[in-house]
């Protein structure tokens, strides 16, 4: 296939990318600052000579987006509305003018669009949008409001040719420098990886290679369309998801942290705590549904074999070599 990833150069676009250029894909990945072969420049915004790319390609997966690793200001939170929903009007605006255009657009959403709960998980059918519970922070809903922005501007793009999907995706778990579990293991390792404000908030994540497996699934399933979560089965609550990470590490124990504290951390690592705080309790019913078989299911399986895995590329990886991070 001939696969085109709109800001493919993050942590989640160099998984896809270097899964499917090794299965034998044909990818190309639209960038605003392209330095490699296979990379188009493009804005977010404008249609340009990009939009060649899409037409004949197979399909789309639009991951572009500002980073949410980063404070919540009222600026920050403008940046991220306007960055999802530009870039997908724009991707649809580029699907529907091709002349052949692609048969599948995978887009990147968030599971962040479910409520801050802990009664229930949230599968598509069942699941509670959030943006109105009692006795969280106002500016969690504008959160939820990127969501549905973000979805609602794929919906509404004009693209009967071309089959729809949004990723709800839980927090993608690879061994990778820069993503969320090399923080979450720098956490652990320096002994703070401990309960956070109680740590009962769930706590939703998947596994790379299942993350890729299930990209792959939904690209070959053409009766799935709509959201979709991207989630493991078995989300688990915060204070019991970091003491598996700390098993897998070796480390007996983390030290527990408030509200307060967690907030002087975040403002220190300039993040924001609603991705510490917020509880995301969320399952895959439409791909469990759909047949779909998992091959990491429980967390504490999962961080012993992405630790294994990163102990491996830190004994490979020359001195002074520096992986990619971060890109739109």
């Amino acid at each position: 296939m001939k696969v085109v990833i709109p800001g493919g150069t993050g942590q989640v676009g160099t998984i896809l990318d270097r899964a499917l250029t090794a299965a034998g894909h044909e990818v190309v990945v639209l960038t605003r600052r392209p330095s490699r072969e296979r990379e188009i420049p493009w804005d977010g915004r404008t249609l340009g000579a990009w939009a060649e790319a899409v037409d004949g390609s197979d399909v789309v997966i639009n991951l572009a987006g500002r980073s949410v690793s980063c404070r919540y200001t009222p600026a920050n939170l403008r940046e991220m509305m306007d960055s999802r929903v530009q870039s997908t009007e724009v991707v649809g605006a580029a699907i529907a003018a091709a002349a052949r255009p692609p048969r599948v657009w995978l887009q990147m959403s968030t599971a962040t669009v479910y409520a801050h709960r802990f009664d229930a998980p949230n599968d598509e059918a069942t699941g509670v949008i959030g943006g109105g519970e009692p006795g969280v922070p106002g500016y969690w809903g504008y959160s939820v409001r990127i969501a549905r922005n973000w979805e609602r501007a794929q919906e509404r793009a004009e693209t009967p040719g071309t089959r729809k999907v949004a990723l709800r995706a839980a927090m993608v778990m690879s061994p990778d420098r820069g993503g969320v579990f090399d923080v979450l293991s720098w956490l652990a390792r320096l002994g703070l990886g401990g309960p956070v404000a109680g740590g009962a908030q769930y706590v939703s994540w998947i596994h790379d290679r299942d993350f890729v497996r299930a990209v792959e699934f939904l690209i070959g399933r053409d009766d799935l369309a709509g959201p979709v979560n991207l989630a493991a089965p078995g989300p688990l609550p915060q204070r019991r998801f970091m003491r598996a990470l700390r098993a897998a590490w070796g480390v007996p124990a983390g030290l527990p942290a408030t509200a307060w504290m967690a907030e002087v951390g975040a403002l220190a690592i300039r993040s924001d705590t609603e991705l510490l705080l917020k509880s995301r309790r969320v399952v895959p019913g439409r791909l469990l549904d759909a047949g779909f078989a998992f091959e990491h299911v429980r967390w504490p399986d999962a961080a012993d074999d992405l630790v294994r895995r990163r102990r491996g590329a830190a004994r490979t990886v020359r001195p002074g070599f520096r992986e990619r991070a971060t890109g739109t």
